[in-house]
């Protein structure tokens, strides 16, 4: 089972930036999905800095959402911290 997020900053360029419950922070880069279906309306920066953790993963308003196991395995290390 992957770490959750538990917490999400929208970044510059369309990458998230990811803390997860294990310490890591983690940067997503979510540019090859908002051309396509419902993450199309994520080109709105407005809209994509809505972001928040949901469930281990991440969504926005509308209910686009990218699960924990997504996000942790096509995630770049940031930093890792000592889990709390």
């Amino acid at each position: 089972m992957p770490p959750k997020v538990s917490k999400v900053e929208a970044l510059p360029n369309y990458r998230l930036k990811l803390s997860f419950d294990n310490g890591e922070v983690r940067v997503f880069d979510v540019t090859p999905y908002i051309s396509k279906g419902i993450f199309q309306a994520l080109q709105s920066v407005d809209y994509f800095e809505q972001v928040k953790p949901f469930f281990g993963g991440v969504q926005w308003p509308q209910e686009q959402d990218l699960s924990p196991d997504t996000l942790y395995l096509e995630s770049t290390v940031e930093e890792t911290t000592a889990a709390a």
